[in-house]
C-alpha cells in the first residue's frame, strides 16, 4: 500500500447495492483507482497518505444521474464562462448532490462538448458527462424558440426526421460529430399527437446500436412508447403519467424490449406547478403507479431527474416518489450506481467500492438504508480519487 494518496477512514461502507455494511471501514485511493477496501480493523492506513476522516458518515460509489440537461441559458457560450462560475453551476445542478457521472439527454452538443472539455482538462471540477447531442423529432414539433427563451432555454435546433432515410441521416450526423449516443422523441410533445414512423426509429436506433451506443426515447405518450419499443430503442427517459396506467401489454413489451426505464418522477409536478394542485398531485401518483408496475414486473430502473429541463435541482423529492413507488433504499442505490455502469458498459470500471474500479465516491451525511433522502445529503464527491465537491469548503 504504498503511495497511497487519499484514505477515507471511520465511514459506515455500503461497497455495492448487495453488499452488508462495513461499520469503521476504509478506503484506499491510488491513482485515481480504488487500492483497497475493509473495516478499520484489517489494515492501517499507509504512512504519508492523505487522510479524510469519515467517522459518521456513510460511504457509497459515486452516483450517476441518467437524464439532464445543458440548454439552460446559463450554459451558452461555455467557452467563455468564467471559471469559477462555470464551477459554482456544475456545483448548484449536479456535484453538491454526489453526481460524478451524468448523461445529457439532448443539448447543443458542441457547447456541452466545452464543458466537458474543460473539466475533463482538470481547469474546473465537475462529473463525466456523457451526451445524445441535439435530438431527432418530427418537423416542427419543438415549440416557438419565443417559448422557449421565456422558459429561460437556449435554442437548439432539433433533427427533424419524417421518415426512415431522414432519421438514418440525422443519426449518422449526430453520432458522427462524437456524441454518446441518440435520443428521439417518438410523440410530439403537444396536442394534436402525432407519432414517429415505426422504420423512422428503428433506422435511427439500428445505427446507434451498429456503433455499440444507446438511443434513448422521449416516448410523452402510451402510443409513442410502444411504436419507441418496437423500433428498439434501449432506454425510456420518462414515465408516462399521462396515458393512465401501463397495462400488463405495455410492460409485457417493455420487457421483451429489455430497456431501461428513467421515471422523472418529480417532474411531472414541477410541470404542473401553475395548475391546481389536485392535477399535479393525480399525475405524479399516476407516475409512482407505473413505476410500482415496472419494478413488480422485474425492470431495470435509472435514476434521473431532467434537471436542466426543470430548474429544482434538489433530487430529494425524487427518492421519496421511488421509495413511495416501493423501491428499497438498495433498489434506489442501484439506480444511482450498479445499473447505470451495466447499462452503458462500464461495470468493470464503476458503480461499486471495490479494489480496481474508479475511485468515484460520495459521502453521506446521514444513512440512506434509514431515510431515502439522505441520498441527497453530501458531505463530499470523489471522482476519479479527486474532491470535486466538499459541503464544509466548497472549492472550484
Amino acid at each position: 500500500m504504498k503511495d497511497a494518496e487519499l484514505v477515507l477512514t471511520g465511514g459506515t461502507i455500503y461497497a455495492g447495492p448487495a453488499e452488508s455494511p462495513i461499520a469503521n471501514g476504509v478506503v484506499v485511493i491510488r491513482d485515481g483507482k480504488i487500492a483497497a477496501v475493509g473495516g478499520e480493523d484489517s489494515f492501517r492506513a499507509p504512512g504519508g497518505a492523505e487522510i479524510l476522516d469519515c467517522t459518521g458518515l456513510t460511504l457509497v460509489a459515486g452516483f450517476w444521474n441518467s437524464h439532464v440537461h445543458f440548454f439552460e441559458r446559463k450554459w451558452a457560450d461555455a467557452v467563455n464562462i468564467p471559471g469559477a462560475e462555470l464551477a459554482a453551476q456544475l456545483r448548484a445542478m449536479l456535484t453538491r448532490f454526489g453526481f460524478t457521472s451524468v448523461f445529457d439527454t439532448g443539448s447543443l452538443w458542441e457547447n456541452t462538448r466545452r464543458i466537458r472539455d474543460r473539466i475533463e482538462s482538470g481547469e474546473i471540477a465537475g462529473p463525466r458527462i456523457r451526451s445524445t447531442g441535439e435530438v431527432l423529432m418530427g418537423p416542427g414539433w419543438l415549440p416557438p424558440e419565443t417559448i422557449l427563451k421565456a422558459l429561460g432555454f437556449m435554442h437548439v435546433p432539433p433533427l427533424e426526421v419524417s421518415d426512415a432515410a431522414g432519421a438514418l441521416a440525422a443519426s449518422r450526423k449526430v453520432l458522427d460529430s462524437g456524441t454518446d449516443g441518440l435520443k428521439l422523441f417518438a410523440a410530439s410533445p403537444s396536442q394534436p399527437s402525432a407519432i414517429l414512423p415505426g422504420e423512422a426509429i428503428r433506422a435511427a436506433a439500428a445505427e446507434a446500436h451498429r456503433r455499440n451506443k444507446p438511443a434513448f426515447v422521449h416516448p410523452t405518450s402510451r402510443d409513442g412508447l410502444l411504436a419507441a419499443l418496437a423500433g428498439g430503442v434501449d432506454i425510456v427517459a420518462h414515465t408516462t403519467p399521462q396515458s393512465g396506467p401501463w397495462d400488463e401489454a405495455v410492460l409485457a413489451a417493455m420487457r421483451q424490449a429489455k430497456v431501461a426505464v428513467i421515471p422523472t418522477l418529480k417532474l411531472w409536478k414541477y410541470l404542473l406547478r401553475h395548475d391546481r394542485i389536485s392535477l399535479a398531485d393525480s399525475l405524479t401518483q399516476t407516475a409512482v403507479g407505473q413505476l410500482r408496475a415496472w419494478l413488480a414486473s422485474g425492470g431495470e430502473i435509472l435514476f434521473g431527474t431532467d434537471v436542466g429541463g426543470m430548474d429544482e435541482y434538489d433530487p430529494s423529492d425524487e427518492y421519496a416518489l421511488m421509495a413511495e413507488a416501493g423501491m428499497t433504499f438498495r433498489q434506489i442505490l442501484a439506480s444511482l450506481t450498479t445499473a447505470p455502469s451495466e447499462r452503458f458498459a462500464e461495470s468493470g470500471i464503476r458503480g461499486r467500492i471495490a479494489p480496481g474500479l474508479a475511485a468515484d465516491l460520495v459521502a453521506l451525511n446521514r444513512d440512506p438504508s434509514r431515510d431515502v433522502r439522505a441520498f441527497a445529503d453530501v458531505r463530499y464527491a470523489i471522482r476519479g480519487g479527486s474532491l470535486i465537491y466538499e459541503a464544509s469548503r466548497q472549492k472550484h
